[in-house]
């Protein structure tokens, strides 16, 4: 009623023209959305920043995440008004188009928007939780965020296609007998799809971790876990993605879940110090146990271990308190040296690869089988 008066005020204005009517009722809607976005671009804005500096990331989220649908649908609507003005008058069989893409540019807003929260939400909680220095997830929340995003994507296409006039219980049925097709065709990417999802549930590694497998020449850290590929980054800096289906079927070592690092080292020592062993055995065992580096709850052996080619061997095991690569490098470092120290303390050296060779029973015997000289030969012949 409200269009058919204002359509009638401006064929007034328009001295009858209806044509210069359309058009001024086209321009009309389409300066008031260019207004009216403006406006809410600017509100947005305002209200975004100022929730910028809220404790909560919610708000923020929220914010953020509509900001850019809602300009977007604040076109869509008023360009739908528009065609359907012009609908009205023309009667063209082409506007009728315009009311199914209005639902269905609404529907791709409203899940626009939906994703974007999802994600504010999910790097608000990350920054907020390392900003209080609380210990995070990323792996969980990641999953939960991608699981979010699919259950988004689902409801939205069967809302369209419900708001389209199909019918959700053929299209479900459809996709059922359609799946087992899909299934034959594409087992690779399901196996990788299902090999995700076991990794998300089974938790062998998380993003961060550094895992290794001897089985694929498997080595690095984990920087992403997809529903089809896991990123790993090698230590020459290289990226390498591995389908997920591989982790149902190999072993993987999880190196950043250890407790502890392990010293197991065999020092040699010459046969010319066996009545120093004993000494040296016991202030390296001294030296482990009162060494701040070093986990006295775990194990630490120190112990003469065999009579070796050329060493007789000592055997150190133990533990460091630290699973920090380039730490436990130091301290290993630090352990080697004083065990050094304490062996050139006692007067004793450390082996190297010798042979002895013991040659006086060999002379005498060489001596033994040389032949008489030539003048006593000689001699006897006469």
């Amino acid at each position: 009623m409200n269009l058919d008066l204002l359509e009638k005020w401006l064929v007034r204005l328009t001295g009858g023209d209806a044509t210069l009517a359309l058009v001024l009722q086209i321009f009309i809607v389409v300066l008031a959305v260019v207004v009216a976005n403006l406006f809410l671009r600017r509100a947005l804005a305002k209200l975004e920043d100022r929730t910028r500096r809220t404790a909560t990331p919610w708000d923020f989220a929220l914010v953020s995440a509509a900001r850019k649908p809602l300009t977007v649908l604040a076109w869509i609507v008023g360009l739908a008004f528009a065609a359907r003005i012009v609908q009205t008058e023309t009667n063209a069989a082409l506007f009728e188009a315009v009311s199914p893409a209005r639902t269905i540019g609404v529907i791709a807003c409203m899940t626009w928007f939906l994703m974007r929260f999802i994600g504010n939400v999910q790097d608000g909680v990350m920054v907020q939780r390392q900003a209080h220095g609380e210990a995070m997830d990323r792996t969980t929340v990641d999953a939960i965020g991608k699981l979010l995003r699919v259950s988004v994507l689902i409801t939205a296409a069967l809302v369209g296609l419900q708001s389209l006039g199909f019918s959700i219980s053929g299209v479900l049925a459809f996709g059922g007998i359609g799946g087992i097709a899909v299934g034959f065709a594409a087992k690779d990417m399901l196996a990788n799809f299902f090999g995700g999802l076991m990794v998300y549930l089974d938790r062998p590694f998380a993003v961060g971790d550094w895992i290794r497998s001897p089985e694929k020449q498997i080595e690095g850290t984990v920087e992403e876990i997809g529903w089809r590929l896991t990123r790993i980054r090698t230590f020459d800096s290289r990226p390498l993605y591995v389908p997920n289906a591989i982790f149902t079927q190999i072993a993987v070592e999880n190196a950043s879940r250890m407790t502890n690092r392990r010293i197991s080292e065999t020092v040699g020592v010459r046969y010319d110090d066996l009545d120093r062993i004993a000494a040296i055995v016991a202030e390296i065992k001294d030296m482990l146990r009162a060494h701040p580096e070093i986990d006295q709850k775990q194990t630490t052996i120190v112990n003469f271990l065999q009579f070796a080619a050329s060493s007789l061997d000592i055997m150190v095991y133990t533990f460091t308190h630290t699973t920090n690569w380039v730490e436990f490098h130091e301290i290993k470092q630090d352990v080697m040296l004083r065990i050094a120290e304490i062996i050139a303390r006692h007067g004793a050296e450390i082996a190297f690869p010798t042979r002895t060779l013991h040659l006086a029973d060999a002379v005498e015997q060489a001596a033994s089988l040389q032949p008489p000289a030539a003048g006593i030969t000689a001699a006897s012949a006469a």
